[in-house]
């Protein structure tokens, strides 16, 4: 078993970036900066996804293997300013209201970050009726608060600015803690691994895909799977890690620590089996930790791999994550490193 080092500070730095679905630029720009020299090819299609590619070693017939890792987050737009300043907004990817009450937010707009509050209309707890206090309100109950008047907010803003949830990642133990986890903990295990191919080139050819819109529908992977034409497909993202109290060990889908996911089912893909198997028989014999995954609801971009053209062998490889959807999206050390070791040797 190898002991990668990791460095979790690039993680910290990607996780710290905002990117909703379609406004994925401060994310892309950071990705080209750090794929200076790890890649024979790089650039950008017209859906904003960053394709990558490192040559493979020899002249001979190789396989093209695709990696794809999403860039954008869950968030929101601006879809309505109201007559006293107070913004509405359009969800982009799956929350659960009930971790949005009370949440400092950025909206992005042409002249620079606005800061604001998100929480729901309605009484609060010193006026609220017993019904109002067991309610959960709902994603259209939602406004921000930008503490300035309506026509400033009006000269300032326009419907479609994007709006992030606020929160600095941080260490706790050996978790690392942050927004946008998911799915930017896989665009570091994309760069990890392609770091580790400076040098030495690969067995076969890597298109390296760092795409966009996944969290409305897996769109930019769908369009560089297309253009890529693989030959293999290996999804990066997250899964849940529900190994916390309250929840029995047979909903726990995986468990953070136990080693890398890799994905047998979601409601996108049924991975590709013996894809599975060369992975598992890979990882049992160079002794990197790993997980089998059945997840009862989700998708990743390995799915819109394995749809492409006539069908491309797919399979993803899943980092364990707690509280998945919320700003404190947690990840394990051992795991993110389980999951270079097995890329890196499977493409070794």
């Amino acid at each position: 078993m190898t002991t990668t080092e990791l460095r979790l500070e690039l993680l910290w730095q990607l996780s710290n970036l905002n990117g909703v679905p379609g406004n994925e630029d401060a994310v892309r720009d950071f990705v080209l900066r750090e794929l200076e020299g790890l890649a024979d090819e790089v650039h950008v299609d017209a859906l904003g996804n960053v394709i990558a590619l490192r040559y493979g070693q020899g002249e001979g017939k190789r396989e093209r293997v695709m990696l794809s890792a999403h860039m954008d987050e869950i968030g929101f737009l601006v879809s309505f300013i109201d007559d006293r300043g107070f913004l509405r907004v359009q969800a982009l990817g799956g929350f659960d209201p009930r971790n949005l009450f009370a949440r400092n937010v950025t909206v992005q707009t042409r002249g620079g970050p606005l800061p604001g509050v998100l929480t729901p209309g309605g009484r609060p707890v010193h006026l609220a009726t017993p019904e109002d206090r067991k309610k959960v309100p709902e994603l259209k109950e939602f406004f921000v608060d930008l503490g300035l008047p309506a026509d400033e907010v009006r000269s300032r803003v326009r419907v479609g600015d994007m709006v992030t949830l606020d929160q600095k990642a941080r260490q706790v133990g050996r978790l690392t803690v942050g927004k946008a986890m998911d799915d930017r903990a896989s665009v570091f295990l994309g760069l990890e691994v392609l770091r580790h191919f400076r040098e030495a080139r690969p067995r076969h050819d890597v298109v390296a895909v760092f795409s966009v819109q996944e969290e409305v529908g897996l769109r930019g992977a769908t369009v560089a799977a297309y253009g890529a034409a693989p030959t293999l497909g290996i999804g990066l993202d997250v899964t849940l890690a529900v190994d916390t109290p309250g929840v029995g060990p047979e909903e726990a889908v995986t468990r953070v620590g136990g080693g890398i996911g890799i994905k047998v089912f979601d409601s996108s893909m049924i991975s590709t089996r013996w894809l599975v198997d060369e992975l598992v028989d890979l990882a049992e014999r160079e002794g990197i930790p790993y997980q089998l995954e059945v997840l009862p609801l989700g998708g990743t971009d390995g799915a819109a791999i394995q749809r492409t053209r006539s069908g491309v062998p797919s399979v993803t490889l899943s980092v364990p994550t707690r509280y998945i959807h919320t700003v404190v999206e947690a990840v394990h050390e051992d795991d993110l490193r389980a999951g270079v070791d097995l890329l890196v040797a499977y493409l070794r």
